[in-house]
């Protein structure tokens, strides 16, 4: 990588008015190796130099000018030659003649944290003296300097540097910057929580695995416990403040259930999914659902928990469970949501091959139709998707595929088309006429359901006659 990624150890760094100067000799290590249009100061008429402010105007012109060539590199990225283009701009900024101090932007650190993380040549020693070199050079954004050097050490699965960080960086003080970046601050030690949280789960692990030896054991569960009682004050703090938490709440959450606190535990999960302060979350209602299902709560309660998230996301994987649930109910509004959740589940195109899916709404259709009441259930779901369900679920392509793919998912949907389409929809006859070709004999029974219930169809669809096919 270049060499304006890191400073040379031995080049000496010069303070003039508590300001950190590079000295001459680093700064020649800054040389971009292609030639830039950059604009010294230049001799007006006379040889005289040109006045401040047409200079501003060529600085300024010429910053631009380097940055829009970064972008060019970076959208189309050519690493290697964003860098010398960042160091030639780094450069300029050193070499303003303006002599009005111009600090280091949080261009530079951003832009340059993305080139080295995907430079080929980039190395962790690059990195790390890059970060360095960010955090003593903007106090205002010293945390969230922090924070990334953090994350790129774990995915280097570097994780004791990572926490060493985190640990300088809680101590770090800087008169009023310090509460200036409160947020970062609690972010800096959720994550050290976390990484606590982690080496807490790794003992418990080996405390599992390996819980015979009494004083072994006693030794793991003292250092469990240490490390219990500083992830559970740093995750505790976070979540408290409004926000997206998953991570940390699921972990909180694990620490509690491990030492019994199930009552705190049930207390976190509420605050989170129910706290209208919060931002709506899906993961909160599913974190509760499993919470509960776990403490085998009614299924009053779990139902419940599942309404929201069916509101929040009906594509939701949980539907499934919700469905199921709905369908054991003794109470027809509990059927009728039931049959609402999974019609609006298979709207998404995630669904459309869920052979679970199809064969939680076949089944229910089927039972529908067998005892002919609540018709009007599938009329009323059927009213809104006529229009395009037909070419989304049921086309002659989508038959031949399904069919090549999952025999018994074809049989599902032929089961669901013949019903709200008739014996004649091309799904229903392209499936049909290939499981009585393979001389399967559930296609033969669902040949005859079809055919003798396809006055439903008819009730459904509200037309006199079959003739209309998708």
């Amino acid at each position: 990588m270049d060499s304006f990624l890191e400073e040379d150890e031995e080049a000496p760094v010069v303070v003039v008015r508590g300001k950190r100067r590079r000295s001459p000799a680093s700064q020649a290590v800054l040389q971009p190796p292609l030639p830039l249009p950059f604009l010294p100061p230049q001799p007006g008429k006379g040889g005289a130099l040109v006045s401040s402010n047409e200079h501003k105007l060529n600085f300024k012109k010429s910053k631009e000018t380097c940055l829009s060539y970064i972008q060019d590199a970076l959208l189309q990225k050519q690493w290697k030659r964003a860098a010398e283009f960042l160091t030639c701009y780094v450069e300029s900024l050193e070499k303003d003649y303006s002599r009005e101090h111009i600090g280091p932007s949080e261009m530079i650190w951003r832009i340059g944290t993305e080139i080295l993380w995907h430079h080929s040549q980039s190395s962790m020693k690059e990195f790390n003296c890059f970060m360095e070199q960010m955090k003593t050079l903007g106090v205002k954004r010293y945390l969230k300097v922090c924070l990334e050097h953090v994350f790129h050490l774990l995915c280097n699965g570097q994780i004791d540097e990572a926490y060493q960080n985190l640990s300088l960086a809680e101590s770090w003080r800087f008169g009023e910057q310090t509460a200036i970046q409160d947020k970062e601050m609690k972010l800096i030690q959720a994550y050290r929580g976390l990484l606590d949280y982690c080496s807490w789960s790794k003992q418990k692990k080996i405390l599992l695995e390996h819980g015979e030896d009494g004083f072994a054991e006693l030794t793991i569960e003292q250092e469990m416990h240490g490390y219990f009682r500083k992830a559970a004050v740093n995750l505790k703090e976070i979540i408290k403040i409004p926000g997206v938490w998953d991570v940390f709440v699921k972990c909180y959450v694990d620490l509690l259930e491990f030492y019994g606190d199930h009552n705190e535990a049930r207390q976190v999960l509420n605050e989170y999914a129910y706290n209208s302060k919060f931002p709506a979350n899906p993961n909160a209602h599913v974190y509760l659902y499993h919470f509960l299902k776990r403490q085998g709560e009614s299924k009053k309660s779990l139902i419940s928990a599942l309404k929201i998230l069916h509101d929040i996301v009906p594509s939701h994987e949980l539907m499934i469970d919700f469905n199921t649930m709905l369908q054991k109910s003794k109470k027809r509004k509990k059927h009728q949501l039931g049959l609402e959740v999974i019609f609006a589940a298979l709207d998404y195109a995630g669904w459309k091959e869920n052979a679970k899916a199809w064969s939680c709404l076949a089944r229910q259709v089927k039972q529908i139709v067998i005892s002919e009441t609540h018709l009007d259930w599938i009329k009323h779901e059927w009213n809104s998707r006529k229009d395009w369900w037909p070419a989304f679920h049921f086309s002659h392509y989508l038959a031949k595929r399904n069919w090549q793919g999952n025999k018994s998912l074809s049989y599902e949907k032929a089961l669901v088309a013949g019903i709200l389409l008739g014996k004649d929809c091309k799904y229903f006859k392209y499936v049909l006429h290939q499981g009585c070709k393979a001389q399967l004999k559930r296609f033969w029974m669902l040949k005859k359901f079809v055919t003798r219930h396809n006055p439903v169809y008819l009730r459904i669809s509200g037309r006199p006659d079959s003739s209309v096919q998708p």
